[in-house]
């Protein structure tokens, strides 16, 4: 019997829609019938997160995931993944206030990369997560070094995170401005580039970079699966 999933999603719908597509699909990929895990997701209301994020308070964030998750446990879900990297910035404190295992998109990437045989990695995201401390110093510890973009390419990353892809356009000029980002990383010692956004992936794939990437929605959806199937070190 295979473990229920729960997804809290809506952070952005974009992400959220590819990680049920990537769980659902991969199964049926692998296995070649339609035994796939169940899945629960709990989609929020995107602009109360935006808003908390901005005023800083990331408490009513943390209280708010929490209490999602936890209906989604009650409704049968055995464990849960938070569908977005920023909001990982309150997962010890979500993870605390709900009694099923929670699956962290840092974790599940450090362990790519290091697979990789890698060591030193840019780092792409919104501001909080290229800047916080929750994210640097996880992969850190996981033995990693992180490069993040000067504050200007700080500031165009996160732009085109909230004003275009969690609206889902996708621009070629933007493409352009991440991959010369990017690039200016690898010319700083980047071995390759954490797409840290669940939307990234929706402008950057492997044949636009030079570089490896590590697309953080697909290795934590994969994990997802895996730990569904026969449990995560499977």
């Amino acid at each position: 019997m295979h473990r229920t999933i729960a997804i809290l999603g809506g952070m952005s719908p974009e992400s959220t829609v590819t990680y049920y597509e990537l769980i659902t699909r991969g199964y049926t990929e692998r296995f070649g019938d339609y035994g796939y895990p169940e899945i629960l997701i709990h989609s929020v209301n995107f602009q109360k997160y935006v808003d908390w994020q901005h005023q800083g308070r990331w408490d009513l964030a943390a209280e708010a995931m929490a209490d999602a998750l936890n209906r989604l446990r009650r409704a049968g879900a055995d464990f849960g993944l938070i569908a977005t990297n920023t909001m990982h910035i309150v997962f010890d404190q979500v993870q605390a206030a709900v009694p099923m295992p929670l699956l962290h998109i840092v974790d599940v990437t450090a362990e790519a990369i290091r697979a990789a045989g890698l060591g030193r990695v840019a780092l792409l995201g919104t501001v909080f997560t290229m800047q916080g401390e929750f994210y640097r110093g996880r992969l850190e510890k996981a033995g990693l070094q992180v490069l993040t973009p000067d504050p200007a390419g700080r500031n165009t990353v996160n732009t085109i995170i909230y004003d275009e892809l969690c609206r889902g356009v996708v621009r070629e000029e933007s493409r352009a401005e991440l991959l010369e980002i990017i690039a200016k990383l690898e010319s700083q010692g980047a071995e390759g580039a954490i797409l840290g956004c669940t939307e990234l992936p929706l402008l950057v794939r492997p044949q636009h970079c030079c570089l490896p990437l590590f697309d953080t929605t697909a290795l934590h959806a994969r994990k997802a699966l895996e730990y569904a199937l026969n449990g995560v070190n499977s």
